[in-house]
């Protein structure tokens, strides 16, 4: 077989093992191998179509990690509207004790239960508010 045949297949065979992980990462990997396979039509060097496969690869690797499809930073799951609903809800606040520092705790009724809410850096006065993160059994709200 020529040289240009097995990078094809080996190609086929690194995105055949992507459809396992679910990533796109393999299929960059795949492309390097592909161009590989163009370069060993026009060249027999083995070194230079290793090295091109590789460079390409990896050159396709870290444009998909630095797309907007690649890791993300990871937010905290508390402040994560994707991981927890209640997060951008508004309860009311009837009632507010002031702990100092500039924080403020209520107990405020929400969701049919009673829950803990604590107000960082506001004036806490009664009225609505909207939960920013969720911690534990307490909701860390801001004035509306």
């Amino acid at each position: 077989m020529e040289a240009w045949t097995w990078w094809l297949v080996l190609a086929g065979v690194v995105v055949i093992c992507e459809l396992f992980t679910g990533t796109f990462y393999l299929l960059m990997f795949a492309v390097g191998l592909f161009s590989a396979s163009l370069v060993s039509l026009f060249t027999d060097s083995t070194q230079l179509q290793m090295l091109i496969a590789a460079v390409v690869g990896s050159a396709a690797t870290l444009a998909l990690h630095n797309s907007k499809y690649g890791w993300k930073q990871r937010k905290e799951v508390a402040t994560d509207p994707n991981v927890n609903i209640d997060i951008g809800q508004q309860l009311r606040v009837d009632e507010w004790q002031q702990q100092g520092n500039g924080i403020s705790f209520a107990r405020a009724k929400y969701r049919g239960a009673m829950w803990d809410v604590e107000l960082r850096h506001a004036h806490a006065s009664a009225g609505l508010f909207v939960i920013e993160a969720v911690e534990g059994s307490r909701l860390i709200v801001r004035p509306t």
